[in-house]
């Protein structure tokens, strides 16, 4: 009897909180609907609350009540999770009022939904940058102000993410194999954020990129590029002494070492067999030119001779005399 008496009451009063939010959405009573909102504030019900602050928006218009239905509509929406809309709301309540009391309170939240609302690293970064900026537009407002001892906090948390999605977009090209990509990539990271945290492993993927561009290079680049993996190691192991990475560095170079060794000596057989090749060429190219010079004289030969026989036979033609004139008898 005792469980029956329980739920029946409970049962009514769900139907008179139901009967209440009913009457407010059909309700044109100004102060009903308000008292009903306010009451859903209270006990945390965003969403009937906020439905009710909607249909209030009009009819608070210019009256005393217009500041604190925007004030808790944009409180509500930040606890419904509507980060982007309860942003624009406390931006807006804040530039409208600068004057409350509650201003930088609202420039504050703002703020913070602008933080709320930035996206997991690997997905589109603008709300991040975004809200990088209204969390520095805050300290600028309010330096002073004791929400701003957390606002650094946030931005630092903010740039990391930032960071770190170059730092993985970067180090996919290395995944992929495309070794001189991310080596750009990465040492563009750094010059992007050069107080980052990521420094160390950058460090470890761009020597590692350099020395497997320097293995992997072809002849005429090799040697720039085992040179250029070699002083990134040494750089390592100067900044970042006694860690792993400093440990890969020393692996690495002794292989680089090993690796520039062998190159030398290919790279001296290589020119030895250029140089035969080199001279075999020339040997080849002075005999055809000699060749070449010999079928020249024989030609130039022959024309002389055509040219002296043509003379011979131009003189003698000059010297023999016309023969006589010779007429005809008429009959």
């Amino acid at each position: 009897m005792k469980k029956y008496i329980l739920g029946l009451f409970a049962l009514t009063v769900v139907m008179s909180c139901v009967s209440q939010q009913e009457r407010a959405l059909k309700s044109a009573d100004k102060n009903f609907i308000l008292k009903a909102a306010n009451e859903n504030f209270a006990k945390k019900k965003w969403k009937n609350a906020l439905a009710l602050y909607d249909r209030l928006t009009n009819l608070v218009a210019g009256t005393d009540d217009f500041p604190n239905v925007g004030f808790n509509t944009a409180y509500a929406n930040y606890y419904d999770k509507n980060y982007k809309l309860a942003g624009h709301q406390f931006k807006n309540f804040a530039v409208s009022f600068p004057k409350d009391p509650r201003a930088e309170e609202a420039a504050y939240m703002s703020a913070l939904c602008y933080y709320e609302g930035s996206m997991d690293y690997n997905l589109d970064q603008s709300s991040t940058e975004l809200a990088i900026n209204e969390l520095q537009d805050f300290l600028n407002n309010y330096p002073t102000s004791e929400r701003s001892k957390n606002i650094n906090t946030l931005i630092d948390e903010l740039s990391y993410k930032l960071e770190f999605k170059a730092y993985e977009n970067a180090r996919q090209y290395f995944k992929m194999g495309d070794y001189k990509s991310a080596n750009v990539a990465l040492e563009n990271v750094l010059d992007d954020f050069p107080s980052t945290k990521l420094r160390p492993k950058i460090y470890d993927f761009i020597m590692k990129s350099r020395y497997e561009l320097a293995i992997k290079s072809v002849y005429d680049l090799k040697d720039e590029r085992i040179e250029s993996a070699l002083s990134f190691t040494k750089q390592v192991e100067k900044e970042l002494p006694n860690t792993e990475y400093s440990k890969t560095a020393l692996d690495l170079r002794q292989k680089l070492e090993k690796e520039k060794k062998n190159f030398a000596v290919v790279k001296k057989e290589t020119e030895a067999r250029i140089a035969v090749l080199t001279d075999r060429q020339k040997k080849e190219a002075a005999k055809l030119a000699e060749k070449a010079k010999t079928e020249q004289q024989l030609k130039d030969q022959v024309s002389a001779e055509k040219k002296a026989m043509q003379i011979q036979r131009d003189s003698a033609a000059l010297q023999t005399p016309p023969p006589a004139a010779t007429f005809k008898i008429q009959r």
